[in-house]
């Protein structure tokens, strides 16, 4: 992800305390608010700026390295946590047949608010069951709390225009559980539909598509924004691609059920 340097502003050695009020110095647990330099022909004192040692340490944490885990049939590693605080539930890959043999596509990773998810299970379900339970995933797929679902390109030849068939096609056929039988496909289209197919995919790269509170569905395409779209049935139809009867990586849907269960 593309990150903007910014410019290092030294910060101003002194500082002028004007009576009571002192400008641009934060106070200290002890009241402290910094050296006396001495006294200005007008009586007013002159001060030396603390060294913020918290926000150091701040962003001193920032530059730690996160923690990934290695989804073991793609080979894919995902970080623990993304920036926004979400904590990685499960990962899986997305595997598709083509020309008889089967590809694989994307690995992937779903990312939860537990904190959310945690409230949700006590109020739909209250005591935990002694194994993932279909009520649980189904909870999940039609609440509207936070969660991304992180796909890391693995086919060397895949195309943007590759993907957005693909997709469509996957939510549309999970449209058509939820309703029934009855087919949307301009809403399936809606999700990658924007997508330019010049954009370049090759191994590695990144698409994000994120429920967002308010059942609005999120995508990004390595960074860029390609569509954001309100709708509650396509929240829905997107989350039971991976937590629903008939998903794209078993093994996934099981993990993510024991980190439920995990959470109660």
């Amino acid at each position: 992800m593309a990150t903007t340097a910014a410019e290092t502003v030294p910060a101003k050695p002194e500082m002028v305390e004007n009576g009571s009020k002192t400008c641009g110095i934060p106070k200290e647990a002890n009241g402290e608010t910094g050296k006396e330099k001495g006294n200005s022909k007008n009586g007013t004192k002159v001060v030396e700026e603390p060294t913020n040692e918290k926000t150091q340490e701040k962003e001193e944490a920032q530059d730690e390295e996160v923690p990934t885990e290695i989804e073991p049939k793609s080979g894919v590693s995902f970080p623990v946590r993304l920036s926004d605080g979400k904590q990685l539930s499960c990962v899986g890959m997305r595997k598709k047949s083509m020309l008889g043999m089967g590809i694989k596509v994307y690995g992937f990773g779903i990312y939860t608010d537990n904190e959310k998810l945690k409230d949700l299970l006590k109020t739909k379900i209250g005591k935990a069951p002694a194994k993932p339970s279909k009520e649980m995933y189904q909870a999940v797929i039609d609440s509207d709390f936070g969660l991304t679902v992180r796909l890391v390109i693995v086919f060397s030849g895949l195309t943007m225009n590759m993907v957005k068939k693909n997709f469509d096609e996957g939510l549309g056929a999970s449209i058509k559980k939820l309703t029934g039988g009855k087919k949307d496909d301009e809403l399936a289209n809606k999700v990658m539909g924007q997508a330019s197919d010049n954009i370049k995919l090759t191994p590695g790269s990144v698409i994000e598509i994120s429920r967002l509170p308010g059942y609005t569905l999120q995508t990004k395409v390595m960074d860029e924004m390609v569509s954001k779209v309100e709708n509650e049935l396509l929240c829905r139809a997107f989350i039971h691609m991976y937590l629903g009867d008939d998903v794209f990586d078993k093994d996934a849907k099981e993990s993510f059920g024991k980190t439920l269960l995990s959470l109660f």
